[in-house]
């Protein structure tokens, strides 16, 4: 499954979410780390959905792009 990540700059550091999959989120020093701490969460996150016998949430969000 494929599902959209947001990473944000922050002022000191960098974040992403998972909007389909809520509660799972990163924050870090650099854009790559988060990218990095981000995959890791999405497993452990479908890990536990898994272990509980909670359903996996389909990927719903797309992104677009609008040009200013």
């Amino acid at each position: 499954m494929r599902y959209v990540v947001v990473i944000e700059k922050g002022k000191d550091s960098w974040g992403a979410y998972v909007p389909d999959l809520p509660g799972c989120a990163v924050v870090a020093e650099t854009r790559e780390e988060a990218l990095k701490l981000i995959r890791e969460a999405v497993d452990f996150h479908i890990e536990g959905l898994r272990e509980t016998g909670s359903p996996i949430p389909e990927a719903q969000s797309t992104v677009e792009y609008v040009q200013v």
